[in-house]
C-alpha cells in the first residue's frame, strides 16, 4: 500500500465503485419482481416498527425508481402522512454556482412545499456496508445532503439483504448512515 500515492488509491476506489455499481444493478435486475415486492413489504414493516419512525414528526423519504427495482417505500409515505408527520422528498435545484440539494416537504405526493425539520431520513442504495457506508448511483446527492441534516436527523439505509456487503471502498466525501434495514435484519453500525 505504501507504493500507492493518494491519487492512485482514490482512482482505484473510484473504479472499484463503478464495477460494483454495474454488478449490483445486474444482480438486482435478476431478482423476480414478486420476490422484491415481498421483500419491500418486510422492509416497510420493519421501518414502521422502529421507535425512531414512531417518534419522528418529520420523515425524509425517496420516491423509488421502480424500473430500477429499488425498495418500494411508498407505503412509508402513506403511513407517515396518515400519522400527521411532515414528509419530505429530495430536491436538486440548479444555481449559478452549481446545485443546491435538500428535502422539500410534501403535503400530498403530488405537491411540494417548503423544506423543514427532519428527524428520520430514509435513503436508498445499490449496496451498503455493515459500517453504514452506502454505494449509490454515483451522483453524490446523499453524500452532499446528509451532512446538512444529520445530526440531528438519523439516516437509515433501506436495501434488500443481498445488497448488504461486508465492506465497500470509501472515498473522501462518503457519508455513512446510522442504521440499515433489510428484509431480514436491522444493523446499527
Amino acid at each position: 500500500m505504501d507504493s500507492f500515492d493518494a491519487d492512485t488509491l482514490a482512482d482505484l476506489k473510484y473504479r472499484a465503485k463503478k464495477q460494483l455499481r454495474l454488478r449490483l444493478r445486474g444482480l438486482r435486475a435478476a431478482y423476480p419482481e414478486g420476490l422484491l415486492a415481498q421483500a419491500s413489504e418486510r422492509i416497510v414493516a420493519s421501518v414502521l416498527a422502529l421507535p425512531q419512525f414512531s417518534a419522528a414528526s418529520g420523515v425524509g423519504l425517496f420516491w423509488p425508481m421502480v424500473e430500477r427495482r429499488e425498495v418500494d417505500v411508498r407505503p412509508l409515505a402513506q403511513a407517515a402522512l396518515a400519522a400527521h408527520k411532515r414528509v419530505y422528498f429530495p430536491f436538486l435545484e440548479p444555481m449559478a454556482s452549481g446545485f443546491r440539494t435538500g428535502f422539500a416537504q410534501v403535503q400530498d405526493v403530488s405537491e411540494l412545499a417548503e423544506r423543514g425539520q427532519i428527524e428520520l431520513l430514509i435513503v436508498p442504495a445499490l449496496a451498503v456496508a455493515a459500517d453504514g457506508h452506502r454505494l449509490g448511483y454515483g451522483s453524490g446527492f446523499y453524500d452532499a445532503t446528509l451532512p446538512d441534516f444529520c445530526p440531528p436527523a438519523r439516516a437509515l439505509t433501506v436495501v434488500f439483504d443481498f445488497q448488504l456487503l461486508g465492506e465497500l471502498p470509501v472515498t473522501s466525501g462518503d457519508v455513512a448512515t446510522q442504521c440499515i434495514v433489510t428484509d431480514r435484519r436491522m444493523l446499527e453500525p
